[in-house]
């Protein structure tokens, strides 16, 4: 997969727009991008979401000392995707509890939707105990109460 290309949105619901361009290794014998992959171009997607708020994985580990890591994820296949299509995946936060995120992401190829998926990730400390998510990180998705 070639390197994304990521438009942050500065929209007041916080949504992040990525694109990517399916290849023949996203495909599967009939040209259609493979159902696992579209959980591939998420994570990525997650991660350059986290990314333009001003964090990374690292530096949550480092100043933080947690992980987010992916506890729940709900896929809809709408459309396929197809080889050498241009995807657009857009993230969303949508709620923020103590110790969890949720997330919606939707794969549109043009102004097709072709998957969405509500996705669940948890902050947990290295050994994987779930732990509360640190208030510098609820101020930066800006869909937090304050606790």
């Amino acid at each position: 997969m070639a390197p994304p290309i990521s438009h942050p949105s500065h929209s007041s619901t916080k949504t992040h727009h990525i694109s990517f361009r399916v290849y023949y290794e996203d495909t599967d014998a009939g040209g259609i991008v493979y159902h696992a992959n579209y959980l591939r171009f998420a994570e990525r997607a997650r991660t350059e979401f986290l990314r333009s708020t001003g964090y990374d994985h690292q530096r949550v580990k480092n100043e933080h000392n947690i992980l987010l890591v992916v506890r729940h994820a709900e896929i809809d296949y709408r459309a396929p995707a197809r080889l050498d299509d241009l995807l657009e995946v857009r993230t969303r936060a949508v709620h923020c509890g103590n110790t969890s995120l949720q997330l919606e992401q939707c794969v549109y190829c043009g102004d097709r939707l072709i998957t969405d998926m509500k996705v669940t990730v948890v902050a947990v400390t290295p050994e994987g105990k779930a732990v509360r998510i640190p208030a510098a990180l609820r101020e930066v998705f800006k869909i937090c109460p304050d606790f």
